[in-house]
């Protein structure tokens, strides 16, 4: 999540589903939101029954369109251009709420005088080292900031989920600014030089979005900003899933606090995240280069050789990141227990380091050249839901052993015996050497826990019954696997075990299975004074010296004394809900909300007040928990040699950053740029119109090889636009749905939506075949002509888009070809994803030939 890390200072949604209510304009891209997220979309009807502008920028017409006051088609992949346009029309226009921007923003920093802009080098910002493939960012620092020997951006294994570096390699309490936005290198002049060419007219040559279509949208939603109006961003994979899917969520953050709608009522940016617990699994994270909380892992660089460079690193001098040495102390003293102390650096040897790139991509890669053994596979279906299936499929095989939990015999766990590779010859059962291991898997309503949704809210599953015969939840599963592998260790001294020796493992269990209590684990992510245990009230509590223990410092305050589990709680209050569950950190529904009041603490208008400063409390107050220092008054100024949260002014909303603004301007943390620039995916049917010498985003790797080769931009070849998404009917990889007779009713087989146009030209009726092919494989599927799915004309010709819902693969009550197959293995450079939203492909009558059978 680092669109919304390095802009605002946390990667998580910055608002609350309910909230959408109170917005006066809502912009939906990237998301099918009434198909895969319903349930929030009901405050998005609730918005529009009282007079809100609903938009829908997407390239299918779908129920979310079907609700949308405004639906225009987009080619996929162009968002930065449509997006860029709304931040051009805004700056030009001299439509950005200027109070807001120029005290809650870096708008007015100004910006090294080396620094030099894509306009200038013609695609590439300044910094770009072509042997090395990468950015070095330090003339994107702030002018004025002296920068104090740590490293600038991620490490260049990082996927770049964890605690950004972005302004640590500069010391950001001092720089120079000009509150006047007239300097031609602060950051709103670079801006306005930046999107100059981002215009009505290239979003129509470009998206295929006309430029009367694009004017009344950038009205709509423009117009709601200022004291009395604020609009909302709602987004999904759609804008993930890119080569440059950061880039666009940088788009949407800039255009938001340009008009000022972060951290106020009916803004913001909602991250409509995926359904198991997504955002509780990088919170408390399934990622290989973050701990919880978003700590970073120690990488194999000089700064993980010390603990003490290694916190001088990630800590920063001001904002709440001061913090830093508490965070993880805390939790390394809830990993090791009394084996970690001050003499042994809390136990920091014994973490792993990342010595390279362990995202799916980069291990599965590996696996499939014979470099892995073994692989768990946990609520995943990687034979039907990762990108080029085919490949990970074949990778499997090279494995020495594959354990796989799950409520069914997914795609993964039979790829040895009945997959389409085991069809085409290319795997034989008999010869397979992988030993799988299906074990049964509890489903959420055998077991108990939190589970944490898209706003960041954690709320408490009770058990509703028994889970049959072996099923076990994955807490039994790892806990009991966990004490296995501490007892094989106890009895090997060697100094490779002195971690796993000392690692805390005691929670006490019930059942047959060995249930671990899932309230004991809570209470030790929310974190204890060690010497009694007893719970503590907050985040604000933990110690750098050993004090106190915490699992997962966002999540502190969710269970702040014996009994009291605030995820559990069922009692709603207020108009956010306050009372059920618990929303981190510590409770705030709406993230950044000192900014939803003046700089004197007044609010912006009655209409849209959130929080506010109360003068005779001397303390703010409001429908949400203040986030910021209850005590600080809005004219508070730092004395001089002030450290962490006590260095920011009282008019500094965004505390993580240690600046206290949000960020316009990214000057390091990001791996392709301070601001969002236009490149093309790695497979376009069109060239770069601003940039040709640079189509492509030049951090994105493509992981071109002979098993994930890629078409030519353009390709006759593979003349259309690909793109794939989810029926609300199946749900993921489809292991827990095309299984269900009711549901594998509704959608029976899989289907290629295209244009009745497309379908005329190729001459295929409803219902007939049709192959699919890419460089990657070829799938059939039964054709579905459709309006919802239109022409557009872009680059100067007519562009056709077609669209696939990747959830059928060869088992279940219905089955159908893995889409999967036809995408490319890529991570885009931030945080390693692949690009599923954007590809190309060809489309011809009739089944698959037998070479793809």
């Amino acid at each position: 999540m680092p669109g919304l890390g390095t802009s605002f200072g946390r990667g998580g949604a910055t608002t609350a589903q309910e909230d959408l209510a109170n917005s006066d304009a809502i912009l939906i891209m990237g998301s099918s939101m009434a198909e895969n997220h319903p349930v929030g979309f009901r405050w998005v009807m609730k918005a529009r029954e009282r007079g809100a502008t609903i938009i829908h920028v997407d390239p299918r017409f779908s129920r979310t369109s079907a609700m949308a006051d405004v639906w225009t088609p987009i080619r996929a992949g162009s968002d930065i251009v449509f997006l860029g346009a709304l931040v051009g029309y805004v700056v030009e226009r001299q439509l950005d709420f200027r109070e807001y921007v120029v005290h809650y923003t870096n708008a007015a920093t100004i910006i090294r005088e080396d620094f030099q802009d894509t306009e200038d080098l013609g695609g590439l910002f300044s910094g770009w080292d072509a042997e090395h493939h990468q950015y070095s960012p330090e003339t994107w620092f702030y002018e004025g900031a002296p920068e104090n020997g740590t490293p600038a951006g991620h490490s260049r294994a990082g996927g770049g989920h964890g605690k950004d570096r972005g302004g640590e390699a500069a010391d950001l309490s001092q720089f120079e600014r000009d509150p006047t936005l007239q300097h031609p290198r602060c950051v709103y002049q670079l801006l306005r030089r930046h999107f100059a060419r981002y215009t009505p007219e290239l979003v129509e040559e470009t998206c295929g979005v006309p430029r009367d279509i694009f004017l009344k949208i950038a009205h709509a939603f423009t117009s709601a900003s200022g004291p009395e109006r604020t609009a909302a961003i709602c987004y999904a994979v759609g804008w993930t899933q890119h080569s440059k899917g950061v880039q666009i969520i940088r788009t949407a953050a800039i255009l938001q606090l340009l008009l000022g709608n972060i951290g106020r009522p009916g803004g913001g940016i909602l991250a409509l995240r995926g359904h198991a617990s997504i955002q509780g699994s990088t919170d408390i994270p399934t990622l290989y280069d973050i701990m919880p909380g978003y700590l970073p892992m120690p990488f194999f660089e000089a700064d993980s050789h010390r603990f003490a460079d290694y916190v001088a690193t990630h800590r920063s001098k001001t904002g709440w990141w001061a913090n830093f040495d508490a965070y993880i102390v805390s939790l390394l003293k809830a990993w090791y227990g009394e084996a970690a102390t001050r003499e042994n650096d809390w136990g920091f040897d014994w973490l792993p380091r990342v010595t390279g790139d362990h995202s799916h991509q980069g291990y599965w890669l590996e696996m499939a050249d014979g470099g892995l053994e073994g692989l768990f596979v946990m609520g995943q279906n990687p034979a039907v839901g990762a990108p080029n299936a085919r490949l990970e499929r074949r990778a499997l095989a090279k494995l020495k052993w594959l354990v796989v939990r799950d409520m069914v015999e997914t795609e993964t766990a039979s790829f040895w015996l009945d997959s389409p590779e085991v069809a085409r010859g290319e795997l034989d059962p008999a010869t397979v050497g992988t030993e799988v291991f299906l074990f049964p898997a509890a489903g959420h309503a055998e077991k108990a826990g939190t589970f944490t949704n898209t706003q960041r809210l954690l709320q408490w599953r009770e058990k509703a019954v028994e889970p049959p015969g072996d099923c076990t939840s994955e807490t039994a599963f790892v806990y009991q696997l966990g004490r296995r592998l501490k007892a094989r260790a106890a009895a090997d001294p060697r100094p490779r075990n002195q971690g796993l020796n000392a690692l805390t493992w005691d929670y006490p269990t019930e059942g047959e299975n060995g249930e671990p209590d899932p309230e004991a684990i809570l209470q030790e992510i929310n974190g204890w004074t060690v010497a009694d245990r007893v719970l503590v009230k907050d985040y604000k509590a933990l110690a750098d010296d050993g004090s106190t223990a915490c699992g997962c410092w966002i999540y502190s305050g969710v269970f702040p004394k014996t009994g009291e589990n605030k995820a559990r709680g069922r009692h709603p209050r207020g108009r956010y809900g306050h009372g059920w569950g618990f929303a981190w950190p510590s409770d705030r529904r709406i993230m950044y909300n000192r900014a939803s009041a003046r700089p004197d603490g007044r609010p912006w208008s009655e209409r849209k007040k959130l929080v506010w400063w109360d003068e005779r409390a001397h303390e703010w107050i409001g429908y949400d928990a203040p986030d910021f220092t209850t005590s600080k008054a809005p004219d508070y100024r730092p004395p001089e040699g002030a450290e962490g949260d006590a260095a920011l002014p009282g008019d500094a909303p965004f505390i993580m950053h240690p600046d206290g603004v949000g960020w316009i301007w990214v000057s390091s943390g990001l791996k392709d740029g301070p601001l969002p620039t236009h490149y093309e995916a790695l497979e376009s049917p069109l060239g770069n119109a601003l940039y040709p010498a640079h189509a492509v985003n030049p951090a994105a790797d493509r992981m071109e090889r002979a098993d994930n080769e890629y078409a030519a931009s353009p390709d006759p070849r593979y003349p259309y636009v690909l793109t794939t998404y989810r029926l609300t009917e199946h749900h993921t990889a489809g292991g827990m749905t095309r299984t269900l007779p009711h549901l594998a009713e509704l959608q029976p087989a899989l289907f290629c939506e295209l244009s009745t146009e497309l379908a005329d030209e190729l001459g295929v009726n409803p219902g007939s075949w049709v192959t699919i092919t890419s460089p990657r494989g070829a799938i059939e599927a039964r054709a579905l002509p459709t309006s919802r799915i239109r022409p557009i004309t872009a680059g100067g010709r007519t562009i056709h888009q077609v669209a696939l819902p990747y959830q059928f693969g060869h088992r279940g009550l219905v089955c159908g070809d893995t889409v999967n197959d036809l995408l490319a293995m890529s991570e885009e450079p931030n945080v390693r994803i692949m690009e599923t939203k954007a590809l190309v492909c060809n489309v011809t009558p009739g089944r698959r030939s037998r070479e793809w059978a």
